[in-house]
């Protein structure tokens, strides 16, 4: 049995990444026209593709319902005898949540004797690596077996960032979700390095190897260089948040505004049902098909000292940043 399970595991991922280039290559001629320029450049060819839009939207469709049957066909513990991991994440996300996390979530995939994982999530948000690094190991986590993403007052950027690569989405009433988008925090202290006569001197391989510091103002070519990463990680969010939501991008941008909303506002959207932990419990026991699954709840780490300097990239909603900020 345990080969069977393993099989299916590859073929999934087999699929996850045919499923990656048929996207890439939609994305791709959505974006594109593809043009061959002889030398003659008083002519022009144009390649035309043989595939409409449609067809690689219902190729993209018929792989995820392929990926869904074989999920389907991972074996599944006998009424009575599952058992449901809750597992809290708590507070800022940044690299030593992430140390204590992503072990653990593999601990979790690997371990048989565990049914299904509750991610009950409680934070703001946090730093752009650890959270996409969390929300790949729930991914992967999602493939063996159930998970279901639970808050009861607030999972927002990051937070909801990692909630998406559950199957499923469960908050409290009046949790706030949302607050999707991206934010970048930079200090120019250069004035006030003056006013208080400090001098900074810097030796540099290169004009951009201190961008972002806070001893002097960014540039104007610098600015556009923030812009285009800051556009690359909330393409990034975005497309995690179509695929964990199952919407189309335009719909998508419709909640990409950086708000967060009631849970009872979005329910159906962001989030797919309301209710607390045990109706996170419920739903994840009607996805084993056990209807007294045995729960056990780890320890959180707890929260620690979070704080930003120089310039960096958030998946963190800006309301709980301000403690944090120096000067």
């Amino acid at each position: 049995m345990r080969d069977n399970v393993w099989k299916y595991i590859s073929m999934i991922l087999i699929m996850l990444l045919i499923l990656s280039a048929v996207s890439t290559t939609v994305l791709y001629f959505q974006t594109s026209n593809l043009k061959a320029e002889p030398y003659n450049t008083t002519t022009v060819t144009r390649v035309e593709s043989n595939c409409t839009y449609d067809e690689y939207e219902l190729k993209i469709a018929e792989l995820e319902n392929q990926i869904r049957f074989l999920k389907s066909r991972i074996s599944r513990p006998s009424p009575g005898n599952a058992t449901v991991v809750v597992l809290p994440i708590f507070g800022l996300i940044d690299n030593y949540a992430a140390l204590n996390i992503i072990p653990t979530l593999r601990t979790l995939a690997e371990n048989s004797s565990v049914s299904g994982v509750v991610l009950w999530i409680e934070s703001p948000g946090g730093e752009v690596g650890p959270v996409i690094e969390i929300y790949n190991e729930v991914k992967k986590l999602s493939l063996l077996k159930p998970v279901v993403a639970y808050t009861g007052g607030l999972a927002a950027s990051g937070g909801y960032y990692i909630a998406l690569g559950a199957d499923k989405i469960i908050a409290a009433p009046l949790a706030e979700v949302g607050s999707i988008g991206v934010l970048y925090v930079h200090y120019n202290l250069e004035e006030n390095y003056e006013m208080n006569g400090i001098k900074v001197e810097v030796f540099k391989t290169g004009p951009h190897k201190d961008m972002g510091a806070e001893w002097r103002a960014l540039r104007e070519d610098e600015k556009k260089q923030i812009i285009k990463t800051v556009d690359t990680y909330f393409d990034a969010f975005l497309s995690a948040f179509t695929e964990g939501r199952g919407m189309d991008r335009e719909h998508a941008k419709e909640y990409t505004t950086g708000e967060v909303w009631f849970a009872k506002e979005v329910n159906g959207t962001l989030v797919d049902d309301i209710g607390d932990v045990d109706k996170a419990i419920s739903v994840i026991s009607e996805m084993l098909n056990v209807t007294n699954p045995r729960v056990l709840i780890l320890s959180s780490g707890g929260a620690r000292e979070f704080s930003v300097y120089g310039s960096t990239a958030l998946f963190m909603d800006p309301r709980y940043l301000s403690p944090y900020l120096r000067g």
